[in-house]
């Protein structure tokens, strides 16, 4: 499964993009579960956020959902960090 994550926006309207490939990781099911349910709480379009506040759009296969701060589930919120973390 490979899952991209790109945000935008924030104070100093710094792009950042990340993406991690699942495929064979021992962890995989784990990454799997969570950008299921991440996708469902995503959007098609981005959502209203608030001045200054971050955009994300996911994409999981193909699939592509959006969010904006302050509402982003808890879902979302880990799944966006932990792939701005570990994806390269």
């Amino acid at each position: 499964m490979r899952i991209q994550v790109r945000r935008t926006g924030g104070f100093a309207g710094i792009e950042r993009y990340a993406e991690i490939d699942t495929t064979g990781r021992p962890d995989a099911e784990e990454w799997r579960a969570l950008a299921e349910r991440a996708l469902a709480a995503g959007h098609a379009t981005r959502p209203a956020g608030v001045p200054d506040g971050f955009g994300y759009e996911i994409t999981v296969d193909g699939r592509t959902v959006h969010a904006s701060d302050p509402r982003l589930t808890d879902d979302l919120r880990a799944l966006v960090t932990r792939v701005l973390k570990e994806g390269a």
